[in-house]
């Protein structure tokens, strides 16, 4: 049935709901508390999104701030006029609503509404659109431009009526239009209903930026690879670092998955590098994943990627680490902090050489080698069901353990001047090198944190040491003093030219100081007790009996703190 500007019902009730409060502060409309703003603070507020964000996704704000307007007022149009004047006046309250808020002025041109015979069209005229008005310093745009206006009316006929109704704008002034038209109809009438119910969904941005990282980081990973950075190359010649670098060159040509074990900062990553430069898979991506710093519930669409509408805020979808490895080599650093579920689906992986990204039935092919380091115990894990046997097994086929720092110590120094090398280019610096003293620390130091604690130290020491000085063991060190180089603890000559015990020394006092030194060394009871245990082994040969004797314990007694330390 047609409807013309005198069809509409009196806006008495709906002027006599807006009460404004100057002395609180307050507008009120109804039951919801209003705000006024200048028509130059909302065209600021529209390009600020638009610069940020983008014109489709700033589109999709404006939709969705208008929609949840319109299902606000929708509420107060029918409580107002629901029971008095029936559903036609109802709805014909929210253009009038509109115009009363300073919006625009809605002119109906048609309005037949029969929900009980499934029926509904709508079309009105807008006259002076406030988003035209925002516009006009832009010029003519391509696509309508009445977003929030749009989002309204759809969410108020679709709150009214109790069914999904959408709106089109079919003219538009910010186009070139002679008049603002738009038309209504039921949501499934629209040939493009799903696209604009997308508009109405949530569009977070850390999808878009988890993938704008994943991005950067392959684009850094293949920047590292050609530009054959010195830092990428092991450094080492410690007998027990070259057997495993050996080893790690000779399955470099295998495609069977690779396990890297060791101690935090040992460069599991470095070596997984080098593994991937020796492959056939050279000239392929390689793509690190930290799985310890994924949160758990995000780590499987990082790994097999997502597909769009998986879950809420997945508006795209976008390749995961293994498709992005495509061909080359993935390095999967902290394995074990993988949940189950990512567990079970990286064994499927491996094993079917196919994935599923999250949300999605396609099975995707992918050619990928896998390489993983931990550095926990994963022979414990799997005994306290905490990893799946049967990937530990699967991932096992080639396993190489890399050797803490403190156990090739000859390769100290070369490390050490490496690090100097490229701090002291770095930071422009011009040192003498390291004094005599800072390198026995360095030698004599644990290094519980590896080579990534010494190259920190190192570059500590370069800041802290002016151009054309040495650097300093406090440079290095702090505070803190590698107990073996004391001075207090030093010997000097008498008068005869012969050495004489440390000052302050006796007898009785030296296993206290032993027992200080061990405390100043940061080592734990754990410590001294497994190193006791190893040593003790050594001297009697592996003879349990023998050991256990020497450390004045009983067979079973040395045995458990055996089993306990994993030692053999």
């Amino acid at each position: 049935m047609p409807a013309k500007p005198h069809d509409y019902p009196s806006a008495r009730d709906l002027m006599d709901a807006l009460r404004f409060l100057p002395e609180e502060g307050q507008i009120w409309l109804g039951e919801q508390r209003m705000l006024l703003m200048s028509l130059q603070a909302s065209a600021f507020f529209r390009n600020e999104l638009v610069t940020t964000l983008g014109i489709e996704r700033a589109r999709g704000v404006f939709i969705r701030l208008g929609y949840y307007s319109g299902l606000q007022d929708a509420e107060l149009g029918e409580a107002l006029r629901g029971k008095q004047l029936g559903l036609r006046d109802s709805f014909l309250a929210g253009p009038q609503l509109h115009a009363l808020q300073g919006h625009v002025q809605a002119i109906p041109v048609s309005v037949d509404i029969d929900p009980e015979r499934n029926r509904f069209y709508s079309e009105f005229i807008w006259k002076g659109s406030f988003e035209v008005e925002v516009w006009r310093s832009r010029g003519v745009q391509e696509d309508p431009v009445c977003w929030t206006l749009l989002g309204y009316a759809s969410g108020y006929a679709t709150q009214l009526l109790e069914r999904e109704v959408q709106y089109r704008e079919v003219e538009c002034m910010g186009c070139g239009d002679v008049q603002c038209r738009i038309v209504g109809r039921f949501a499934e009438e629209w040939p493009d209903h799903e696209a604009f119910s997308a508009l109405l969904r949530e569009a977070p941005l850390i999808d878009e930026l988890y993938d704008l990282q994943a991005r950067v980081a392959t684009l850094e990973g293949d920047l590292a690879r050609r530009s054959r950075d010195e830092d990428w190359s092991p450094i080492g010649s410690a007998p027990a670092f070259r057997e495993m670098l050996a080893m790690l060159d000779s399955a470099a040509a295998a495609e069977v998955p690779v396990l890297l074990l060791g101690e935090t900062g040992t460069g599991k990553e470095i070596l997984a590098r080098r593994l991937h430069e020796q492959s056939q898979r050279a000239e392929g991506p390689f793509i690190a994943v930290n799985c310890a710093a994924i949160p758990p519930e995000l780590i499987e669409s990082e790994l097999f990627g997502v597909e769009k509408g998986a879950y809420t805020g997945a508006t795209q979808s976008r390749l995961g680490r293994f498709e992005r490895a495509h061909g080359g080599t993935l390095f999967l650093d902290e394995l074990s902090e993988l949940s189950p579920r990512a567990q079970a689906a990286l064994l499927r992986a491996l094993q079917e050489q196919q994935i599923e990204r999250v949300g999605g039935q396609a099975v995707r092919e992918v050619d990928v080698r896998v390489v993983a380091a931990t550095h926990t115990d994963l022979h414990q894990r799997v005994e306290e069901g905490r990893f799946r046997r049967d990937l530990f097994f699967r991932l096992n086929a080639f396993t190489l353990t890399v050797p803490p720092l403190r156990e090739r110590r000859e390769d100290i120094h070369a490390l050490a001047e490496h690090f100097l090398t490229r701090c002291e280019h770095h930071y422009q610096r011009r040192t003498l090198g390291l004094s005599d003293q800072a390198r026995s620390a360095l030698t004599q130091y644990a290094w519980p944190g590896n080579v990534r604690e010494l190259k920190n130290t190192i570059e500590r020491g370069v800041i802290l040491t002016a151009d054309h000085k040495h650097i300093t063991e406090r440079a290095l060190f702090g505070d803190y003093q590698v107990p073996t180089l004391k001075r207090e603890k030093s010997q000097g000559l008498d008068e005869q030219g012969r050495l004489t015990a440390p000052r302050g020394y006796d007898a009785a006092g030296s296993a206290q100081q032993q027992i200080q030194a061990l405390f100043e060394a940061g080592l734990t009871l754990e410590d001294i007790e497994r190193e006791m245990l190893i040593a003790s082994q050594a001297a009697s040969e592996g003879n349990i009996a023998a050991a256990a004797r020497r450390l004045g314990m009983t067979r079973p007694a040395y045995a458990y703190r055996l089993k306990k330390y994993g030692l053999r």
